[in-house]
């Protein structure tokens, strides 16, 4: 699986174009929003903040990740099918786009606060946020990105597909951050933060044992 994920970070590396993209969207739709509410008016409420912050990363994680699988040609497909394993396939595509959600997702964190300002209080916990969000974001699209790879119209299909599941985890998201953003006990955070765990493990068991019928196809 390590030899795996080394391919794809080498591939990305090699299409800076693609990163540079992504990144070019989370900056230039920070400013967008700067200059559509005048934050430093005062006319940016700290729950529209929030809200407009994980439209754009999952927005962001769409674009990221939705090629995971549409931009593989068959013929290379049929090359990994002869080296690894589904299994070890499917887990280090989900396991790369982790790790380019959560440079995504802190990169832009980043920028956000210090165009917008940053209102939350609690960080640590809207850290967490991030790190459940990132994990929620690649393994579930990941796995729709998989099963529209094999339709005609795949991007189509992603977007019908992917709303059912991001819909529940983008609200818990939201729950989470909001109450790190009024600095209330973390305690009250631990049930929406436990169904975001559950729906990450459900979709990584799912992808575990579906996908290898997927990839024979």
């Amino acid at each position: 699986m390590g030899a795996l994920m080394r391919k794809e970070f080498l591939l990305e590396w090699r299409q800076r174009y693609a990163l540079n993209g992504m990144l070019l969207y989370i900056v230039g739709s920070v400013f967008v929003c700067y200059l559509s509410f005048n934050a430093r008016s005062g006319k940016l409420t700290p729950i529209v903040w929030n809200t407009l912050f994980w439209i754009i990363l999952l927005f962001s994680a769409i674009n990221a990740i939705a090629k995971s699988f549409v931009q593989e040609r068959a013929g290379r497909q049929l090359y990994y099918y002869t080296l690894a394993s589904p299994q070890q396939i499917i887990l280090a595509k989900i396991a790369y786009n982790t790790i380019l959600m959560l440079v995504l997702a802190l990169l832009g964190f980043g920028v956000y606060a210090f165009v917008l300002g940053n209102p939350v209080e609690d960080i640590g916990l809207y850290l967490v946020s991030l790190v459940l969000g990132a994990i929620g974001f690649s393994s579930s699209l990941t796995l729709v990105s998989g099963i529209a790879s094999k339709a005609e119209n795949p991007a189509t299909l992603m977007a019908v597909l992917s709303f059912p599941i991001i819909l529940p985890l983008l609200l818990m998201l939201l729950e989470i951050s909001k109450n790190a953003m009024d600095g209330l006990d973390r305690s009250v955070s631990w049930d929406e933060a436990g169904i975001v765990l559950a729906i990450d493990a459900i979709v990584l068991t799912l992808s575990w044992l579906l996908f290898p019928f997927l990839w024979r196809s």
